[in-house]
């Protein structure tokens, strides 16, 4: 059996952090012919490296497999739409950013970022190696490479005489399998005085609130402050900001510079959360131990829920298919006997299923004329978004339903 390596410094991975049994592919959709065909399962084990402390799912599956053709696309949803539009309104503030500049997003998907810098009439530069959505970008008439990251994808770019005076990251750390290329990969893209931002869901915050529908085979890492400051000095970068954000359950915005470059200067922030990961016992492997006996719990209480609904004669309905979702309904046990079915807005996923459970997904109409009384918010990071685009379903007395971080029914 081949031996498992941390994929930043190579050390030996022998110490489990949670292991959530064998799942299908997150984003692998069935169309209805499919039904009837055997799906490929993997392990979901994740690692902790006891050197550097990165939490990791080996790469048991190639990123060709997972993101050559994609369903997610970032547009569908207004939450992550108004994060984009604020962030490039921030940006273009405080780096002063012009027509002059060039802005470079790595994992671009369907350009619903780098829409708002070219609008300001900032040259864009798109990277997305999923082609159904690179094309979707390029028809919107945002410039696209469809490439994967790495040392290899950056030099062709560089040697263009391209390289980004705000280098984007957002989402693409975590499903990242060679981590150091594609950091070599980000270090050759960034112009000497330029600035690289990176965005990913945040350990901690996994952690506190329970986050294990995260986990699925398309994130092959899980970032600490402490972990991903090691990974980008190493490769000769500096972080002199971090803000934490409410996006996805809780994220990191890391504001990164070559180690050379003295244009921006050091905030306290890092500082504070470094200090403050050391404190809550980030940088100790003892701190880890107890996060699978809580995910028990949350399986448990949600699998009690829907029997008691199901013998109370009452009816769940999903909402939304997320790749977290899959997860979570795949690793409870959860199909249509529980959930009838679920809705989503986005069309290329509404008249599949969900891969595993094998949920029926529709468009969000059927709702109303289901009526069901129960909605499961699968995407509980917007579900503030989503309760009150389907306030509707109050007026037949539906309640909505999260069960993480823990079991939460919502008049």
């Amino acid at each position: 059996m081949k031996m498992l390596k941390c994929r930043f410094c190579q050390t030996p991975l022998q110490h489990v952090f949670i292991d959530l049994g064998l799942s299908p592919l997150a984003n692998g959709y069935l169309t209805a012919d499919e039904l009837s065909s055997s799906q490929t399962y993997y392990p979901l084990q994740v690692f902790i490296c006891s050197k550097c402390l990165l939490v990791q799912l080996p790469d048991t599956v190639s990123p060709e497999i997972l993101f050559k053709e994609y369903l997610y696309f970032s547009s569908y949803s207004d939450t992550w739409l108004t994060h984009a539009r604020n962030y490039a309104q921030d940006m273009i503030k405080r780096f002063n950013l012009s027509s002059s500049n060039l802005v470079i997003e790595v994992a671009s998907n369907d350009g619903y970022l780098l829409q708002y810098f070219q609008q300001k009439q900032i040259p864009v530069l798109g990277i997305e190696p999923a082609e159904n959505v690179a094309n979707a970008a390029i028809k919107k008439g945002i410039p696209t490479k469809k490439n994967f990251l790495g040392e290899q994808t950056a030099q062709a770019i560089a040697c263009a005489a391209t390289q980004a005076d705000l280098l984007i990251g957002n989402n693409v750390l975590a499903h990242v399998p060679d981590l150091n290329d594609f950091i070599k990969g980000l270090k050759l893209l960034l112009a000497p005085d330029g600035v690289l931002t990176l965005e990913f869901p945040y350990l901690l915050d996994l952690l506190k609130n329970h986050q294990f529908d995260t986990i699925y085979h398309e994130h092959f890492s899980y970032f600490s402050f402490l972990s991903v400051e090691k990974c980008l000095n190493h490769h000769g970068f500096d972080i002199f900001d971090v803000e934490q954000l409410p996006t996805h359950g809780g994220s990191l915005r890391l504001y990164i510079k070559h180690q050379d470059n003295k244009a921006h200067s050091l905030t306290g922030n890092p500082d504070i959360l470094r200090k403050k990961e050391q404190e809550t016992g980030l940088n100790q492997l003892d701190f880890f131990a107890s996060f699978a006996a809580e995910i028990e719990t949350i399986k448990m209480r949600l699998l009690q829920f829907l029997l008691e609904a199901k013998q109370n004669h009452k009816t769940v309905v999903g909402y939304g298919a997320p790749a977290k979702g899959n997860t979570l309904l795949n690793y409870c046990g959860i199909r249509s006997d529980l959930v009838s079915f679920t809705v989503d807005r986005n069309p290329e996923k509404q008249h599949h299923y969900l891969p595993g459970s094998q949920i029926p997904i529709q468009p969000v109409d059927s709702l109303y004329e289901f009526q069901p009384d129960y909605l499961l918010i699968l995407p509980w990071n917007i579900k503030d978004e989503i309760i009150d685009q389907m306030s509707g379903v109050r007026e037949w007395g539906g309640k909505f339903v999260i069960a993480i971080p823990e079991l939460t029914i919502i008049p």
